[in-house]
């Protein structure tokens, strides 16, 4: 925590009045979410979970992460394109991850088919937190990067009014005048506009593909209002909706209910209980069409856990981006260490040294979503059970970050307001647009710090256990 609010934690009565203006502050700002009782509705709704207090962050930190982000786009889409990458690395991994070789398979029928789409467009969050080292200085480490569904773009777009209003009621005006400005909407709608024009059929729409249970609504509803003040038209549809109205022409455009779709934006489908046989047989229909999908097949394999670690290992990045070393070495600086449990001599020494000391690791599976990760004694348990099998190679390993914790106050409707000791993870939002070979659009899009008790390992906003939060530079 900034010194700055070491005044405010203590003091009982300012946090009282400054909680209560900080909740109808978020819900004058939009910072919304349904109701885990009334899911599919907006007419009773409540605030998002999100932090008292703006939460310091180091400013040399927070601008390594901007800095890095379009080497990190670049990656991404250097990884997407790169068919011998994706087969040699992901080899291991499909054989015993039925969802990961599922959407292999998918791939490797839409390149065996021949790609119809040419417009490419990336919308990713690379996350990190601050390590903190033995002599007390912080390092930019990578968590992960997201390729799909990367949320919260839009209420993170809405927070950091809601926290200058708070430091202004605690007589910080100084302070309050400091936050930085973002709008991660604006920005993926920037990314969205600009492939649907490179489509070229300005009667086509934006199909948002969403969850059956729309919780988190408000926070596309952002990203969507952007682009219907470009006149841009969205429609927002389900698999099963692509499976029982969607269709291809004989020049493979994608028309669902009628439309013809120029972009799909996926808000769904990176976790394997939304895919049934029929929402299969949906994303494959979306896979081989015309449309950009973002992201496609081949982005959404560039974002597993197994091409992390092995983006992680010495030669790996220098062959994927040659000529742009100083984007490789801007990469690796931010890289925790990694570590492949293929079966043999390097993954049976790495899984014993786990087992030996699992406070050492986090043991992370091939899901996307949040609340996937194991720690501890639990990493201890699994790694026991399936050290001799097959099933292994279905995780990586990867060192623990130790970030420093600070106090503040995690408001949530209906908890009580309590102090507690938190860590803090900032994601990055990156959007870009290839056009066949070219790249026409890459740029950092605006950031996300989500902010958790030290007591919660694993987990972000949607998961219920990280709340929303605003950088305070320092």
């Amino acid at each position: 925590m900034a010194a700055a609010w070491q005044d405010v934690v203590r003091d009982a009565a300012a946090v009282q009045e400054a909680a209560a203006v900080a909740v109808d502050a978020a819900l004058l700002a939009g910072v919304l979410m349904r109701t885990g009782e009334q899911p599919h509705a907006s007419d009773v709704v409540n605030y998002a979970p999100f932090t008292l207090l703006p939460s310091a962050v180091p400013r040399a930190l927070f601008e390594q992460a901007y800095a890095v982000q379009q080497d990190f786009n670049l990656l991404v889409d250097a990884v997407s394109q790169n068919k011998e990458f994706l087969e040699q690395t992901l080899a291991s991994t499909i054989k015993v991850d039925d969802f990961t070789a599922r959407l292999f398979r998918i791939y490797m029928q839409v390149l065996e088919e021949g790609l119809a789409q040419t417009v490419f467009l990336g919308i990713n969050r690379s996350d990190y937190m601050f390590d903190c080292g033995l002599d007390g200085t912080a390092a930019l480490r990578q968590i992960e990067i997201n390729t799909i569904a990367a949320s919260f773009g839009g209420l993170t777009s809405r927070t950091a009014d809601v926290h200058r209003l708070v430091l202004k009621v605690l007589g910080k005006t100084e302070e309050a005048s400091h936050l930085l400005p973002n709008n991660p909407a604006e920005g993926l709608a920037l990314g969205i506009a600009k492939a649907w024009e490179l489509y070229g059929s300005p009667r086509a729409v934006v199909m948002f593909l969403v969850e059956e249970v729309q919780r988190n609504i408000f926070d596309q509803r952002c990203v969507e209002n952007e682009l219907w003040n470009r006149n841009i038209r969205v429609l927002r549809k389900r698999f099963r909706d692509v499976f029982e109205q969607g269709s291809l022409d004989a020049s493979r455009r994608l028309f669902v209910d009628g439309q013809e779709v120029a972009v799909v934006y996926y808000r769904e489908g990176y976790v394997p209980q939304v895919y049934d046989q029929q929402n299969w047989e949906a994303r494959l229909l979306l896979e081989r069409s015309r449309a950009v999908k973002c992201p496609d097949i081949a982005t959404q394999l560039a974002g597993t856990k197994k091409v992390q670690q092995e983006l992680s290992r010495p030669g790996t990045l220098e062959k994927l981006l040659p000529g742009h070393p100083e984007a490789v070495a801007r990469i690796r600086a931010t890289f925790a260490g990694l570590y492949s449990l293929d079966q043999g001599e390097e993954g049976d020494r790495i899984a014993a040294a786990a087992i030996a000391d699992p406070d050492r690791f986090v043991l992370k599976p091939q899901r996307e979503g949040g609340g996937n990760n194991v720690y501890g004694e639990e990493l201890r348990e699994v790694l026991e059970k399936i050290k001799d099998s097959p099933e292994r190679t279905s995780y990586i390993l990867m060192d623990k970050i130790k970030p420093q914790p600070a106090l503040n106050y995690l408001l949530r409707a209906h908890s009580p307001l309590q102090v507690s000791k938190c860590i803090s993870e900032l994601g990055i939002f990156g959007i870009y647009v290839r056009q066949g070979q070219e790249l026409v659009l890459s740029q950092a899009a605006g950031h996300l710090l989500r902010t958790k008790a030290i007591e919660h390992a694993d987990g972000g906003v949607a998961a219920g256990v990280a709340v929303l939060d605003t950088p305070y530079l320092v």
